[in-house]
């Protein structure tokens, strides 16, 4: 059984491992939209959107309804947002980390010049 639900995080990870289905979800976390208003606000092509949304909807992570002549997305699962939100903090993390390591560096590299002269 813990084997199946790893496979199943592994997929679900997957599914979002690509940018622009992560701005794809970062767009419907603000609202429901057409692939119309994601094209637009994504600043892509339909085609590469309607191709990324296909994908989301395969893994069920979106979900589309028909509207007269136009399909609207939304988020399967509200909490997608906060998963977003938290993998933001993650990379703020990161950029905290990397940016302290910089500057020991540069800290490290004055002391050596000043050291020499």
């Amino acid at each position: 059984m813990n084997l199946e639900v790893q496979r199943f995080k592994a997929e679900f990870f997957k599914a979002l491992a690509h940018p622009l289905r992560i701005r794809i979800l970062e767009i419907l976390a603000e609202g429901d939209k057409s692939v119309n208003e994601i094209q637009t606000l994504a600043g892509s092509e339909g085609s590469a959107v309607s191709q990324q949304l296909q994908v989301l909807r395969a893994k069920n992570i979106v979900s589309g309804t028909k509207d007269g002549n136009k399909v609207i997305y939304t988020l399967k699962d509200p909490m997608l947002i906060e998963l977003l939100a938290v993998a933001k903090q993650i990379f703020n993390n990161h950029l905290v980390d990397t940016i302290t390591i910089l500057d020991k560096f540069k800290e490290d590299d004055e002391v050596s010049l000043t050291l020499k002269n």
